[in-house]
């Protein structure tokens, strides 16, 4: 019987974000949970993260949270430690207390009774805030993300992009604008999810474009089964390719998962994905992060990419050198 082919991951350019969201892992460390290498020895998450090839780490951040998980100071903690094993860190504001995505975009309780003007201006000067708070602890962020998953845009009822597309843009604005005050160098994302869905990022960026909000990366989700992934990842090329062509703006891929009982599969997904993304003319696709690889038996999440006993599986291979 023939060995099959040793795996070689793909070969990306040197700029080209290989990254994980590791928001959970304080929460998980806190209950107990360890990380181990393919040797069954237990390692530092971010350690451990770059020993398998990445070189970024995504963070969430969440306003004032009533677990306290993801606030600015349990932010600040998982980027000190990502930026001492040398990553390079994009932070992610939900611009909430919690979860936001594309069906959830519920302002902080202490934002809710604000008018528009003065909900404007908060948002600016949290952003300010936790980018300052960042700064103090030796950290600037490379990416910072205003907004997660605002398909339909976010702080509703006031900044919903489908009855409020000018509210939307003010509030991307002035975190545009917020980040850039701290941090000329760091780099500004607007994330949509559903990467393949070309019409739904043409009305988004449309709609801000022509209100006047400024970006300066495209960020995309892309979550396909193990059975369409070929069809979705190729939409999601065609559809970077046109979002560089259409606003002159790069693209990056800052969330990906797959089922993390079939890793042969989600191994396959993210070598097309990532390669893909690589081939973008003039290295305008500039990475793919892995949305919470780490979880492994935690509040009933599917699509890490770590086994029951805590070490990585072979989808991870994907992100090696």
């Amino acid at each position: 019987m023939p060995i099959p082919p040793k795996y070689v991951p793909p070969v990306v350019v040197t700029s080209f974000a290989k990254g994980a969201d590791v928001s959970w892992v304080t929460q998980m460390e806190s209950s107990g949970y360890k990380f181990y290498n393919a040797a069954g020895t237990q390692q530092d998450l971010f350690v451990l993260m770059k020993s398998l090839g990445f070189n970024s780490i995504r963070l969430r951040a969440w306003v004032n949270p009533t677990d306290g998980w993801c606030n600015t100071a349990d932010l600040v903690a998982k980027a000190v430690r990502a930026k001492s094993a040398g990553m390079k860190i994009l932070i992610d504001f939900h611009y909430s207390d919690t979860w936001a995505d594309p069906g959830h975009q519920a302002k902080p309780a202490a934002w809710t009774a604000l008018d528009f003007p003065t909900l404007v201006t908060t948002l600016g000067t949290y952003t300010t805030s936790v980018m300052n708070t960042l700064k103090s602890n030796g950290i600037t962020p490379d990416w910072v993300q205003v907004g997660n998953e605002t398909n339909d845009g976010m702080l509703w009822e006031d900044g919903r992009a489908s009855t409020h597309m000018a509210n939307f843009a003010a509030l991307v604005e002035i975190g545009y604008q917020a980040v850039k005050a701290v941090s000329t160098t760091t780099k500004v994302i607007v994330h949509i999810s559903n990467g393949f869905d070309n019409n739904l990022f043409r009305y988004m960026f449309d709609g801000l474009k022509a209100n006047g909000a400024h970006w300066d990366i495209i960020g995309m989700s892309l979550y396909p089964s193990t059975t369409n992934y070929t069809t979705l990842d190729a939409q999601c090329l065609s559809n970077i390719n046109d979002m560089v062509s259409r606003y002159s703006t790069p693209c990056m891929v800052v969330e990906v998962g797959m089922d993390a009982s079939d890793p042969s599969d989600s191994r396959a997904f993210l070598t097309d994905l990532i390669t893909k993304v690589n081939s973008v003319s003039n290295s305008n696709g500039l990475g793919v992060f892995y949305w919470e690889p780490e979880a492994y038996n935690w509040q009933s999440y599917g699509l890490g990419a770590f086994d029951a006993n805590g070490k990585p599986t072979a989808a991870l291979d994907a992100f090696g050198n």
